[in-house]
């Protein structure tokens, strides 16, 4: 709305809502905080859980930030960007997405106070830019170096990354398979090193412990053989892959068969069992003892191929086909006429395995023998994925370790270092960007204070205590388990240096993003389009019933209750 000569002039549609000046920074930061605030109490090792409950009844208990972030269905414009934000860490390093978080609500709740006190958001916009670069360089200040050759060093990290997830119990072996994963797929390009996560296969089956998880030298398919006559155990095994199926294939063009007499129907049948035999037969002429297809295997091929004492499996994903031909050197074969013995592949033993209540096929003494999967155990389903979540975290923290080769003390220590020299830095400039400095090395400080009061310490004893004690040694930690300061490198603390990169970046920009917003303009919907929702949601919920509509997608019963102000 424009006045002009004191009559009011509608610009907006009517009906649209419009946030300006303090207001809209206030709301949008209030917003922000609340998302920081819901994962505050996860961080650390003493972090508790968020029980996340969908609209379906399904149950996500975790305290992995990310997590929680994506589960809780955020509506708010400014607290999406801090969902956003914690993506980004999560896709980059795969770990630190609460930090991100915590730290992006934290710097705008100190910009909150700048901005009662008369600072523009500019102002405190430019002093954070100069706060962060300083920030970075203090952390590399602090870095050192490690080698994927340094296994130890490679397992503290891992167990760092996992300690306060839900298989901690099992984080030493969980910790170790990691490690295992991760050297596995470790490649050299150009003299720089690199890991491909997409090669890891993790089998997750519920039953017995996270303790009974165990490493396969191999591959791990979770399919079981298409028919019941053929062998359960292959040794020596000789392995096709085919990118085709073993069946009929369909005409062309659509064709129209009259049959008028049985001894018709007996040629036509007689024909089609003569054509998947010659389809079979090629594949047995090659000496394969096992099949792996990609698409299906029709059932007379199926008992022509039991017959021959071969094992097959048919569905098998893309992404199983290009490990098992990595694994065991067969190519993966397109067409069953240029199918040849150079194709296939070796493996000492390809057996089906009963494991809990279902079944999977493991391929072992493979000739590639860095190849390696998981199998993952878990009382529950709850419980296998929380330890897949901590074990994803573990990998990636080692993997970034192994590429970017450089490592900060964890348990507080570089906060607390951040902290103080950005206060010396502060010192030395003479604008009011000053302030936001000073504003942006007190925020800092809200790490190894949630990881206090999450462990029930009081934050203010222990801050000072690390303050302290940082004045004689920059790599003094907590440790939430003792509540002692002490050395975090010499404990096995210690974190990637790119994880608390990629976090104060994260977090730096969303806050400044954030602060840049003066206004807010919300669209109202018509009629007409309410109507429209309304009419698709209805449709959706019908077809989802099978013509039951109004039991499902209750409007109001989705999301995450307890959380006001952003559903």
């Amino acid at each position: 709305m424009a006045g002009l000569s004191g009559v009011p002039i509608l610009i907006l549609k009517e009906g649209t809502r419009q946030d300006k000046g303090r207001e809209a920074i206030t709301k949008n930061i209030m917003a922000a905080r609340a998302v920081a605030n819901a994962v505050r109490s996860t961080l650390g090792p003493k972090g508790m859980d968020k029980m996340m409950v969908d609209s379906l009844g399904d149950i996500t208990v975790t305290n992995d930030g990310v997590t929680i972030l994506k589960e809780m269905d955020v509506e708010h414009p400014a607290a999406k960007m801090i969902v956003e934000a914690a993506k980004t860490q999560d896709k980059e390093v795969g770990d630190g997405t609460t930090t991100t978080a915590v730290l992006a609500g934290e710097f705008l709740k100190k910009a909150e106070d700048l901005i009662g006190q008369g600072v523009h958001p500019t102002v405190i916009v430019g002093g954070y830019r100069m706060a962060s670069q300083k920030a970075l360089e203090i952390l590399k200040s602090m870095a050192f170096e490690v080698s994927e050759k340094d296994r130890d060093l490679l397992e503290k990290i891992s167990i760092t990354a996992m300690t306060g997830k839900e298989s901690e119990s099992a984080e030493g072996k969980m910790a170790k398979f990691a490690v295992d994963i991760v050297l596995a797929a470790v490649q050299d390009q150009d003299g720089k090193k690199t890991v491909d996560l997409d090669d890891v296969t993790v089998e997750k089956k519920v039953g017995e412990s996270v303790d009974d998880s165990e490493i396969i030298r191999g591959v791990l398919i979770d399919k079981e053989r298409v028919h019941s006559t053929m062998p359960r155990r292959i040794e020596k095994a000789k392995i096709a892959l085919l990118g085709v199926a073993i069946e009929m294939k369909d005409t062309e063009t659509k064709a129209e068969i009259t049959i008028t007499k049985s001894d018709q129907f007996r040629l036509f049948m007689d024909h089609e069992k003569q054509v998947i035999k010659e389809i079979v037969d090629k594949v047995l002429a090659t000496g394969a003892n096992v099949v792996f297809c990609q698409k299906g295997i029709d059932d007379l091929a199926q008992h022509y191929l039991s017959k021959a004492g071969v094992m097959a499996f048919r569905r098998i994903t893309k992404k199983d086909l290009k490990r098992l031909s990595k694994a065991t050197g067969a190519n993966i074969v397109t067409s069953l006429d240029v199918l040849t013995p150079e194709d296939l592949g070796e493996a000492d033993l390809v057996e089906e395995r009963h494991v809990g209540v279902g079944v999977l096929t493991a391929v072992t003494g493979c000739k590639n023998s860095e190849v390696i999967s998981l199998l993952m155990r878990g009382g529950t389903k709850q419980v296998l994925d929380g330890s897949e979540r901590a074990l994803d975290d573990a990998m990636h923290a080692v993997a970034t370790a192994i590429e970017d080769r450089n490592l900060v003390a964890g348990g507080g220590a570089p906060e607390v270092e951040i902290a103080l020299r950005l206060r010396e830095y502060a010192a030395t400039l003479k604008g009011r960007e000053q302030l936001a400095v000073t504003k942006f090395a007190e925020a800092m400080e809200v790490i190894p204070k949630a990881l206090a009061e999450n462990a029930g310490f009081s934050s203010i004893d222990k801050l000072v205590s690390l303050k302290s004690s940082h004045e004689r040694n920059k790599n003094a930690g907590l440790n939430a388990y003792t509540g002692e300061i002490v050395d975090m490198r010499k404990m096995g603390v210690v974190e990637p240096l790119k994880v608390k990169v990629q976090a104060i970046t994260s977090a730096s920009e969303a806050a400044n993003m954030v602060l840049r917003i003066d206004d807010v303009i919300t669209s109202k919907r018509s009629n007409a389009d309410q109507e429209r929702a309304a009419k698709q949601m209805m449709a959706a919920n019908m077809g989802s019933m099978g013509g039951m509509g109004g039991m499902g997608g209750m409007p109001g019963m989705g999301g995450m209750g307890g959380y006001p102000g952003m559903m």
